[in-house]
């Protein structure tokens, strides 16, 4: 007869980063773990479809080397080299709203120690006049002494800060909102101050490289799907697809019952890793004080326009723009597994509150001609596909205010606890934030077990 207790049971409900990160961090302490996910795949709001013969990604990702909490991801399921990172941050910036013509220019760092290691891009970048050059400089080094935690700070937005510290508009638009918008999902008037803080403190001001740029080079279900699936399997987890949690309640015994269309299952601990109107619908009462608060947590959508040329019309992986409604454009040729002559680019658009329920006619007249402005190979070249993907709810809205709407990992009831990126990670709605509100919730629920295991970002978080 053993003599050994039973292991601990855990039921993680949501697939997505959030989800996989909390079973997996379970599993590795020694837990007994299910993972639920109502979708026929993992990955969440990450993933990839087959459209024809093409591997789609949903929408363009990208990480920094900041990221640490990613990059722990990534090595965790046995991905890292099929996300590498830049060597050094490199960005080809194209401007076509001026009048003289088209011009590039791009933001580069150096080897040099912070804040030196941006000084000679800032100085070469051609979309700047030297007074917004200096003004940048200024307003950086006044961001580098905030604490983005401050409370303060979340209830202003970023453009207020922007001008209270000498920002033109163009300086918003050839680099703060280049940067922000993509990594908030929000202009500057709509952002935080806080969040923004956040992004351009770590992403910037932290240490040389930390906003070197990753992307995958195989589809992100290959990743968050595939791999990650793997990954589960082998620390033991038991995943259930199409297995959405319709009910969770507290049993006689303390526990908890958590019921699918298929099964009851009773867990010692829960991690909730799905949106916040969902959480909200699972909550049982008096779990959050304000339990309403969840859903005063706006989305945010994201568009993605995507194009299948005859011929390459772009010869490098990815650009910005401005001058134009086009924000950045990938090359998604040889992930997609595109085949023949031709090329395919993605094109994120990001805040898209005015363009997201655009019928995919008007998109076409709309991006196409902008891309042929862009890039003069693709002035007569043929169309071999375009398509649109919409994702309504991509992101939380990362408006003032926010930050007091996002709960911990923690709930009033024990054993229940919280994840996803739209928890209090300090984070905006990023791969990172997500990571990292699931290793939050697994190391708060084994903390509460008395299992406590060594935290992969303690030093980092």
């Amino acid at each position: 007869m053993s003599d050994e207790s039973p292991r601990p049971v855990a039921v993680v409900v949501g697939g997505g980063l959030a989800g996989v990160t909390a079973a997996l961090r379970l599993a590795d302490a020694g837990l007994d773990v299910t993972l639920l996910e109502g979708r026929p795949r993992l990955g969440g709001l990450a993933f990839s479809f087959q459209r024809g013969d093409l591997t789609v990604d949903n929408g363009q990702h990208v990480y920094l080397r900041c990221c640490t909490g990613y990059r722990w991801f990534l090595d965790r399921i046995d991905a890292a080299p099929l996300a590498p990172l830049q060597d050094r941050l490199d960005v080809p910036v194209l401007d076509v709203g001026r009048a003289a013509g088209p011009r590039l220019g791009r933001l580069r760092r150096t080897g040099l120690p912070v804040p030196l290691h941006l000084a000679g891009g800032l100085a070469a970048y051609p979309h700047l006049s030297l007074a917004e050059k200096a003004g940048v400089g200024r307003a950086a080094l006044a961001l580098g002494r905030l604490d983005p935690a401050d409370p303060e700070l979340d209830r202003i937005d970023f453009a207020t800060w922007l001008r209270r510290h000498g920002q033109s508009e163009r300086a918003i638009e050839a680099l703060w909102d280049l940067v922000g918008v993509a990594t908030l999902n929000a202009t500057a008037p709509n952002a935080s101050m806080a969040l923004a803080a956040k992004v351009f403190k770590t992403g910037l001001l932290s240490e040389p490289g930390a906003a070197d740029i990753g992307w995958a080079t195989v589809p992100l279900g290959e990743l968050h799907d595939t791999f990650a699936r793997k990954a589960l399997d082998t620390a033991g987890v038991r995943t259930e697809l199409r297995a959405k949690a319709g009910s969770l309640t507290r049993t006689e015994g303390g526990r908890w019952s958590v019921e699918t269309a298929g099964e009851r299952i009773t867990a010692d601990t829960v991690v909730l890793a799905v949106p916040q109107t969902e959480t909200h619908d699972l909550l049982p009462p008096g779990a959050l004080d304000e339990p309403d608060l969840l859903l005063d947590i706006a989305y945010a959508p994201i568009l993605n326009v995507h194009v299948v040329y005859d011929r390459k019309v772009l010869r490098r992986p990815f650009f910005a723009a401005i001058g134009s409604p086009v924000q950045w454009v990938f090359d998604r040729t040889h992930s997609s597994g595109l085949t023949g002559p031709g090329q395919y680019l993605a094109v994120s658009q990001s805040a898209a509150q005015d363009e997201i329920d655009l019928p995919v006619a008007e998109l076409r007249s709309r991006y196409l001609p902008e891309l042929e402005r862009l890039l003069p190979a693709a002035r007569g070249a043929g169309i071999r596909d375009f398509f649109v993907t919409r994702e309504r709810t991509a992101t939380f809205a990362p408006a003032p205010g926010v930050g007091r709407l996002r709960p911990g990992p923690r709930t009033r009831a024990p054993g229940l606890h919280l994840a996803g990126a739209w928890t209090d990670t300090g984070w905006p709605a990023t791969m990172e934030g997500a990571v990292r509100s699931g290793a939050a919730a697994a190391d708060a629920a084994l903390h509460d077990l008395g299992r406590p295991l060594g935290h992969p970002l303690q030093e980092a978080a």
